[in-house]
C-alpha cells in the first residue's frame, strides 16, 4: 500500500502534459497469474487477457457481437467441424526489458498456445500446474487437430459440432502468447516466466506487478489495432498503472483525492454520492452475471436433495437485495441471466419459507438441524457487493432453522484455489459469462466442469449433463434453448445452488476520461480511453 501510495502521490507531481497519459485504475483484487489460459476470475482476465493479449476472435467494444481478432477472418466446413483461420500479418510483439522479438506474430504462435493447454507432453503444459480449467470445460475432448496450412493460416478440426465454437475461441483463456518467448525461456531453464513476465500482442505491454499493490504498463507503441482509435493522439494514455484496492469504499476515496482516475466495482451504498459529484461519471449496465452459494453435493448433509432444497428456503434473497444491492439486482430463480436467450421465465422458484426449510430437514433425519462451514467472498464482484455481509444475513437465516454456520474466508488468490479444491461445504460464489448459455450451464455445472473446478457444487447429473452436451451440437438456436430450458429444470429440481441475484455492473470515473465503453461481459477495456 506504502508504494502505491507513492507512486500514485508521485504523478500528482507530474507536468500537466506527462500526468495526462498516465491513466491509474483502483481496481479490486490482486491477479492470480498473468496468463490467462490459468485463470477463470475478472481481476486476473483484467490485467492479463485484456490489457497484454488477444485472441482469434473478440467481441466488438461494448456490445456482444462477436467479430475477427488476430484471425482477419474464417470459414467453416460444410459439416462445420472444420474452421481456418486467415491470420492478420504485421501483428508485433511486445518488445520489453526482458525480451525482444526477432518476429511478427503468425501460425506458429497459435499453435503453441492452443498446444499448451491441449497437449500434457507439451513442454509448457505443466508451467503453473498444469491446469487449463476453461479449456478443459470447453474444448479439451472437441478438438481433433490445429495444423499450421501455411504461416498465416490456421486450421483446427472439431471430432463433432460445437454450436458455441467460435464463442470459446473468443475466451480469454484462447490468448495467444508468443511461441519465440516461449522457446527462449526453455533454452534458459525459465519456463515459469512465461506465467510471471507477460508478453503479447495487446494495447498494452507489461512493466512490473508489487504483489498485492501495484501493476504498471506501458502503450505498445506498435499495436496492431490502433486504427480503431477515434480520439486525439495528444489524449491517449501511454501508462497505465492498476492500484490495487480491495476496499470499494477506499476506492471511492482515492477517486474523489485524484489519486485514480477509475474504480471498478464501486460501493452501491456510495451511488447515490458519486452521482451527486459533478467532477464523477456514474456508468451502468445489466450485467450477463449470476450470483449464487453452492452446496458441495459430495458431501454429507448436502448429497441429500431434501437438505439443499432446505437451504434455498431458509434464505430470505429478497432481504438480501435490499440490504446488500440496494435496487441494483434482481432475486436470481435461474443460473442464466434473464436478458440471455434460453432463460427459462417459466421456472418455478423457491420461496423464503423457514417452516418448510424445517419440516425437509426432519425429512432429512435432521430435525435437530447439523453444523456446517461457509466461505465467504473476500472481494467485491458485480454479482456480490458484500460478502461479507451476505455471509452474516445468510447465517442468520440458516440459524432460524437449526443449522450453524461458521463463516470464513480468505485472500483472493487462496479463495480461488479453495474454490476449485472440493474441499469447501458452502461457498458464495458467481459468474459473468458471455452470449452463449453454455458459458454458465456447462462452465459452472456439468461433469466436466468438476473435473477442471469450476463446478463448486462438484454436482454431476448425468440427465442434465447430456442435455447441455446435446445442445452444444445442434446449430439451431431454437432447438438448443428447448435443451437447455429441460436442463434447467433439473437444475432447479436437484438445487446445487441458492441462486442469489443477477446484478447490475457499475464503473464510476474522474469526468475527464472519455471514450470508455462499459463491457457487457464485465471486463476493463481501456486501450480506447482518453484523459482529456
Amino acid at each position: 500500500m506504502l508504494k502505491t501510495t507513492l507512486i500514485l502521490g508521485l504523478l500528482s507531481l507530474l507536468p500537466m502534459s506527462l500526468y495526462a497519459k498516465t491513466f491509474v485504475n483502483c481496481s479490486e483484487a490482486s491477479p492470480a497469474s498473468f496468463n490467462p489460459q490459468v485463470v477463470t476470475d475478472a481481476p486476473s482476465y483484467n490485467a492479463s487477457a485484456i490489457t497484454l493479449y488477444n485472441k482469434l476472435m473478440r467481441f466488438e467494444l461494448g456490445t456482444t457481437k462477436m467479430i475477427p481478432g488476430l484471425a482477419e477472418s474464417y470459414t467453416i466446413s460444410k459439416d462445420e467441424k472444420v474452421y481456418t483461420f486467415k491470420l492478420r500479418r504485421g501483428v508485433k510483439f511486445h518488445t520489453t526489458s526482458y525480451f525482444k522479438p526477432t518476429r511478427d506474430f503468425n501460425a506458429e504462435d497459435v499453435l503453441f498456445s492452443i498446444n499448451r493447454q491441449r497437449q500434457k507432453d507439451h513442454p509448457f503444459h505443466m508451467v503453473s500446474g498444469g491446469v487449463y480449467t476453461q479449456y478443459e470445460n470447453n474444448i479439451k475432448d472437441n478438438i481433433k487437430d490445429v495444423v499450421a496450412l501455411d504461416p498465416y493460416t490456421v486450421q483446427i478440426t472439431l471430432n463433432e459440432v460445437q454450436a458455441p465454437f467460435l464463442a470459446y475461441m473468443a475466451g480469454n483463456y484462447m490468448s495467444i502468447l508468443s511461441a519465440e518467448y516461449g522457446e527462449k525461456l526453455a533454452k534458459e531453464n525459465r519456463k515459469q516466466d512465461m506465467d510471471q513476465f507477460p508478453i503479447g500482442t495487446g494495447p498494452f505491454s507489461f512493466v512490473s506487478y508489487v504483489k498485492d499493490s501495484v501493476i504498471r504498463y506501458a502503450a505498445h507503441p506498435d499495436y496492431w489495432d490502433k486504427a480503431s482509435y477515434k480520439g486525439k493522439a495528444e489524449n491517449r494514455i501511454d501508462k497505465l498503472i492498476f492500484a490495487i484496492t480491495p476496499d470499494q469504499t477506499v476506492r471511492y476515496q482515492k477517486l474523489k483525492a485524484g489519486e485514480c482516475h477509475f474504480v471498478t466495482l464501486p460501493s452501491i451504498v456510495d451511488l447515490d454520492d458519486m452521482r451527486a459529484n459533478k467532477n464523477v461519471l456514474v456508468m451502468s449496465q445489466e450485467g450477463l452475471n449470476v450470483g449464487y452459494l453452492a452446496m458441495n453435493t459430495t458431501k454429507k448433509p448436502f448429497d441429500n436433495v431434501l437438505v439443499r432444497r432446505a437451504v434455498n428456503h431458509a434464505l430470505n434473497r429478497k432481504l438480501y437485495l435490499d440490504a446488500i444491492y440496494h435496487g441494483t439486482g434482481i432475486v436470481a430463480s435461474n443460473p442464466v441471466p434473464p436478458a440471455l436467450w434460453s432463460y427459462d421465465k417459466t421456472l418455478k422458484d423457491y420461496d423464503y419459507n423457514p417452516e418448510k426449510a424445517k419440516a425437509l430437514l426432519k425429512q432429512a433425519g435432521l430435525a435437530d438441524g447439523f453444523e456446517t462451514e461457509m466461505i465467504t467472498l473476500p472481494v467485491t464482484r458485480p454479482y456480490n457487493p458484500d460478502g461479507k455481509k451476505m455471509g452474516e444475513l445468510m447465517q442468520a437465516d440458516l440459524a432460524k432453522v437449526g443449522i450453524k454456520v461458521k463463516l470464513v474466508t480468505f485472500d483472493w488468490p487462496t479463495f480461488l484455489k479453495k474454490s476449485r479444491s472440493g474441499e469447501q461445504q458452502m461457498i458464495q460464489f458467481g459468474w459473468t459469462g458471455n452470449n452463449d448459455p453454455d458459458t454458465f450451464l456447462n462452465d459452472l455445472l456439468s461433469c466436466a466442469s468438476v473435473e477442471s473446478g469450476n463446478n463448486t457444487a462438484r454436482w454431476c447429473n448425468e440427465k442434465f449433463n447430456d442435455l447441455v452436451l446435446q445442445a452444444r451440437r445442434v446449430t439451431d438456436q431454437k432447438k438448443r434453448a428447448d435443451l437447455y430450458k429441460k436442463a434447467q429444470k433439473i437444475f432447479k429440481e436437484e438445487a446445487p445452488w441458492v441462486t442469489l441475484a443477477h446484478a447490475k455492473v457499475f464503473r464510476v470515473m474522474d469526468k475527464n476520461v472519455a471514450n470508455f465503453k462499459i463491457d457487457p461481459f464485465g471486463y476493463d477495456y481501456f486501450d480506447q480511453v482518453e484523459l482529456k
